[in-house]
């Protein structure tokens, strides 16, 4: 899961992540920052299914974002496999 320090707020989470990801200073929605959301959002999903087994919609929603993170990193990985691989190993994802 992404090391976010203790904040209290999505917004402080979503902004420290964009903070952390961005390319540039005013970047918010390259693939890097949009994966790092994505990645955020499925661990806290992930770990509210252990909790919650039989909560089919949040199931459906944390699918959806899986196979868009995924489409995401195919798109990187197709036009800058360089990037692709730092977002790997920052983000701690296995391909």
């Amino acid at each position: 899961m992404t090391a976010v320090k203790e904040a209290t707020t999505v917004r402080e989470v979503t902004t420290e992540i964009v903070r952390r990801h961005r390319r540039h200073e005013q970047d918010t929605g390259s693939s890097e920052v949009q994966i790092a959301l994505l990645t955020n959002r499925i661990n806290y999903l992930t770990d509210h299914l252990r909790v919650h087994a039989k909560d089919h919609h949040s199931r459906h929603g944390l699918l959806k974002m899986v196979s868009r993170r995924r489409r995401l990193l195919e798109y990187l990985h197709r036009e800058d496999v360089g990037r692709y691989r730092a977002v790997l190993g920052v983000l701690g994802l296995r391909k």
